[in-house]
């Protein structure tokens, strides 16, 4: 069933953008009273889920949930007619139209993707609010998983800046970690200090799994064992272990560790349940384990203090332009790192399925629409790169027609074409095929 609700979501998202996307080369083709032969939401190899005349116009559903297209007439992409393009340009046809009008038409999806990400995030910061946990707010530091202890960071660490730039929130802290380039800074038992990063770290921070740091989690206690002398004493679930003995103030990490220091003997448990505060003396076997189990998910306002806002308006929508242009600059930050072969970035390219598996097993809107605006930047980005065959070497052959005043014949355009979908269809294979051995690992 979660398979099946990600995988919803997923082409939900596809289907939203796709549709926006194609809308934004079809309007002004309309406007510009260009013919347009198809309208297909996936793809219709051989056959079509849906399909239905209106006007000039096939508007369908293909069976192939790997895109969408807009067919215009006279227009040399994947789609074109090749006996259509051997005969004399016709008014209505893309060939034929002034190259000022092309290049609208062509930058047009790129446009509606940009303009719905900031939509988008205007509507969350109106509708959601923002919260987040500033590192202020983080005692004790943080869990440091095996890809942090590789460059030098240990549990109890807390990230202040990476290459200089200051660490305001946590949710920033893995991000900018596996984009540094050059130094961490860091307080390390109350001093500040740095950690150098080389391309040998960056390569470490992108191997296995996992995050390189977290929250450290108070323990919270979900289970008891089989034989458990803490629940013999008289502990509950959802207590909330705040001392050992006299040491206060204390996480889960550092609870699993202390504990076995007192086995055969009796420790004094300070706990928290609901808003009373309980000391409860138990006994520590020999084996150094009194039978409980720390909660797995923590609702983070329980036991951070978050800091949180909510928009108006007037307030929302610059907010939306800036969330929509740090998550482009981020997102070429990334671009660059797979383009360096020294971090390995190349190696963690994913298709479709690491980019379904995004979307979160249980139906969550604000999830849905916030990895929605993502992806729809990510389609801007990718479609506007000056590759033949997406929108921006279309573009790029229509600027230098509008430069030079000679356009490029049809034969070079047709080439084009060919070497860019090459292009594209090696980076697809080396997505979805990093996805298909994924999961043999």
């Amino acid at each position: 069933m979660e398979i099946i609700i990600q995988a919803s979501q997923f082409l939900l998202s596809l289907s939203l953008l796709i549709i926006l996307h194609e809308l934004g080369h079809f309007i002004p083709a309309k406007i510009f009273k260009t013919k347009v032969e198809k309208f297909y939401l996936f793809f219709d190899y051989k056959f079509s889920l849906f399909k239905k005349k209106i006007g000039e116009t096939v508007y369908g559903i293909g069976w192939i949930p790997l895109g969408g297209y807009v067919k215009i007439a006279g227009m040399i992409d994947e789609s074109m007619d090749t006996d259509q393009m051997k005969e004399e340009p016709k008014p209505w046809e893309f060939r034929s139209k002034p190259a000022w009008q092309r290049l609208i038409i062509m930058v047009g999806g790129v446009t509606v993707n940009v303009i719905l990400a900031i939509v988008i995030y205007i509507g969350m910061f109106m509708y959601y609010g923002e919260a987040y946990l500033p590192i202020d707010n983080i005692e004790n530091g943080l869990m440091v998983g095996e890809k942090g202890k590789a460059i030098g960071l240990e549990t109890g660490d807390l990230v202040t800046s990476v290459d200089g730039k200051a660490i305001a929130r946590y949710s920033e802290i893995n991000k900018e970690l596996v984009l540094s380039e050059n130094s961490i800074g860091i307080i390390r038992n109350g001093e500040a200090m740095e950690i150098q990063v080389n391309p040998e770290d960056k390569a470490k921070l992108l191997e296995g799994d996992g995050a390189i740091v977290q929250l450290r989690f108070p323990f919270v206690i979900e289970a008891f064992g089989d034989t458990s002398s803490a629940k013999d004493a008289g502990v509950e679930v959802g207590d909330w272990i705040k001392a050992v003995n006299d040491q206060e103030n204390l996480t889960a990490d550092m609870i699993h560790d202390i504990i076995p220091e007192y086995a055969g003997d009796t420790i004094q448990l300070g706990l928290l349940r609901g808003d009373e505060y309980l000391n409860i003396s138990v006994a520590v076997p020999e084996s150094g384990k009194i039978g409980i189990a720390p909660q797995n998910k923590i609702e983070l306002k329980k036991y951070f203090q978050l800091e949180s806002q909510k928009f108006t308006l007037a307030e929302a929508i610059p907010a939306g332009w800036n969330k929509t242009t740090g998550v482009l600059k981020d997102y070429i930050r990334q671009l660059k790192m797979i383009f360096t072969p020294s971090t390995g970035a190349y190696k963690k390219v994913g298709g479709f399925i690491a980019i379904a598996s995004q979307f979160p097993n249980e139906w969550d809107w604000e999830w849905f629409w916030g990895i929605t605006a993502f992806l729809s930047i990510m389609l801007a980005f990718l479609n506007i790169l000056p590759i033949p065959a997406l929108d921006g070497g279309h573009v790029v052959f229509v600027l230098i027609e509008m430069i030079t005043g000679r356009k490029p014949s049809d034969k070079v355009l047709e080439y084009a074409q060919m070497v860019g979908f090459f292009i594209l269809l090696a980076l697809i294979v080396l997505a979805n095929g990093n996805d298909i051995l994924g999961l043999f690992k």
